[in-house]
């Protein structure tokens, strides 16, 4: 039976301090899928007044874009000695919020409520605002037409005061009814009809306006590591990279040659590994079900490490690559592990963006202040840190817990440690990030703790690398680990400005890392390297097309598809 993959969709919602009034945030700013920024509304866009709309408790709101629904915004009041809620539904008309098969929808309800999911009811997340005693906020999701609503809720507390409620829909629904309570009192104006249709993570449905989805994505007009990388490129001519990147590279690498052509996504693989195109295959196929692509002709390198090393007047060969370096003219792309988390959230994954976010261990004050480190021995500056840690165990523990690349020395570095969850990193204050093969992959999850990073200075880069600043995001120390207990030392010396740079570093995370912004990287990416196609990209011989899921345990019925046969 095909596996279907749910979307996941988040709730956001924020404590306010005592006595202040929430602000409610902007229809714009709601509409993004996982997204995590801050709930006050940014300023509202050149030429747009108040909103039309507001919610209870006072606030302000932003005119919402023509063509698209207000997002409500509630807010929990219990009087004025309490703590205000904010609550920001998500999903827009035409949307998608999950699907993936009676497995994990039966995994999904027990996770939130095995009891509600016995009577047929929508899975609950239960959060509690603040202090003891105080009545808790309950939020359900229910499809008023159906009989069963198979949406999975969960609700992750950040522990700064806000909570992200996110949640996973099985199948896809004409609307939504979102309750937000406080015993048996709805709060503000809930319920909430949320008008559809509402269409789960396998529906193909894609809009065909891009334009249209990217604004409601609010994805950035450029993306400046996009400019960068594709400046290497004037023109690509799809018959010559066809012919010559195989030659050059489809013996001794792993290769994925991709066409989209209207809408489907076709491939031919080049050399003996090649199981890691999944990743890629899902992320174009997620794409290609949500909006109509552009057709385009590529190259994807499934390898560790960036290829293309030329230089100019060197003719350059686009490589779409996880990875970059200073050393290379590698397109980079999002890594795999951030894409798959993505994808996975709520899913087979148990590590992304938002449930770091609610495992961040201790508070900064109450968090060991040992550095800490875990890995495998990908590199020797690993190995170095090792014997760093055994000779100053107060500072640093950093310890293997697998060998593979230097067995020979795992007599001297060993022994092995057992594995331990990411999440227990955060109880310590300052996390060491260090190159394994080419980059740490870890990085956007380390940031999107509260413990301060302390960064090697690398060749390697990612896709969001160029945007960090160091000593305002993170404390970077020499490739050769020369100063890093020097680097350790001064985060100590300067605790509160060490604990501004962990909140510099999660803030990045929140706003520049989450789900909506590598949909929008992949797919400006995408649009903008077609652009420089000098001719039609073709389907090859050789390519297969790459199947869309088997959505037949929920099938749906895409209304675009449906009005555009009508015209």
């Amino acid at each position: 039976m095909a596996r279907v993959k749910p979307r996941v969709r988040d709730v956001r919602i924020a404590r306010q301090g005592r006595g202040q009034e929430p602000a409610i945030p902007s229809a714009s700013h709601a509409l993004a899928p996982h997204s995590s920024r801050g709930l006050l509304p940014a300023a509202a866009p050149p030429g747009r007044g108040p909103a039309p709309w507001s919610g209870a408790g006072g606030g302000t709101a932003r005119r919402r874009p023509e063509g698209r629904r207000a997002v409500p915004a509630v807010f929990v009041r219990r009087g004025s000695a309490a703590d205000a809620c904010a609550v920001a539904a998500v999903p827009r008309p035409g949307s998608r919020g999950g699907g993936r098969g009676r497995a994990a929808e039966r995994r999904a309800q027990r996770r939130v409520g095995a009891r509600a999911a016995r009577r047929g009811r929508a899975p609950r997340a239960v959060l509690l605002c603040a202090g003891r005693g105080r009545p808790r906020a309950e939020v359900k999701i229910t499809a008023p037409e159906e009989q069963f609503t198979r949406v999975g809720v969960q609700v992750l507390d950040r522990k700064d005061g806000s909570f992200l409620v996110r949640y996973r829909m099985y199948a896809s629904y004409k609307s939504l009814r979102i309750e937000v309570k406080t015993g048996d009192k709805h709060v503000a104006k809930s319920p909430y009809i949320l008008k559809g249709p509402i269409y789960h993570e396998n529906c193909d449905c894609p809009q065909e306006e891009s334009s249209a989805w990217l604004e409601e994505m609010n994805c950035p007009q450029t993306i400046s590591q996009i400019q960068r990388d594709l400046a290497n490129f004037p023109t690509v001519d799809p018959d010559k990279i066809a012919k010559e990147i195989p030659q050059r590279f489809g013996q001794r690498q792993s290769l994925c040659h991709y066409t989209i052509k209207d809408n489907e996504v076709y491939i031919k693989t080049y050399g003996e590994h090649v199981g890691f195109r999944i990743f890629m295959d899902a992320i174009l196929l997620s794409l290609t079900r949500k909006v109509k692509m552009p057709d385009v002709e590529f190259f994807v390198n499934l390898g560790d490490w960036p290829l293309e090393k030329r230089k100019p007047p060197q003719d350059l060969h686009p490589i779409f690559s996880w990875c970059g370096s200073s050393e290379s003219k590698d397109i980079v792309m999002p890594t795999y592990d951030l894409t798959d988390s993505v994808l996975e959230t709520m899913g087979r994954v148990s590590l992304d963006m938002m449930s770091v976010q609610a495992n961040t261990g201790p508070s900064w004050e109450d968090k060991n202040t040992t550095a800490f480190w875990r890995g495998r021995d990908s590199r020797k500056e690993r190995l170095e840190l090792v014997k760093l840690s055994r000779k100053y165990p107060e500072i640093i523990d950093a310890a293997f817990t697998n060998f593979f690349f230097f067995k020979h020395d795992e007599s001297l570095y060993g022994p092995i440690v057992k594995h331990i969850s990411f999440f227990d990193f955060f109880k310590y204050k300052y996390q060491i990030n260090i190159d394994g093969t080419v980059a740490a992959y870890r990085l956007p999850y380390l940031l999107a703790g509260n413990s301060v990073v302390l960064k090697q200075d690398s060749i390697y880069y990612e896709h969001f690398y160029n945007e960090l600043q160091p000593w305002k995001h993170y404390i970077p120390f020499k490739s050769d680990l020369s100063d890093l207990l020097e680097k350790l030392q001064w985060a100590k010396d300067h605790d509160e400005e060490a604990k501004n740079i962990a909140k510099s570093g999660q803030e990045f995370a929140r706003n520049n890392l989450m789900g909506d912004h590598i949909f929008c990287y992949y797919f400006k990416l995408f649009q903008e390297y077609a652009s420089l196609l000098v001719s039609e990209p073709k389907i090859r011989e050789g390519m297969e097309k790459v199947q869309q899921p088997d959505d037949d345990l929920f099938p749906c019925t895409c209304h675009r598809r449906k009005a555009k046969d009508e015209l």
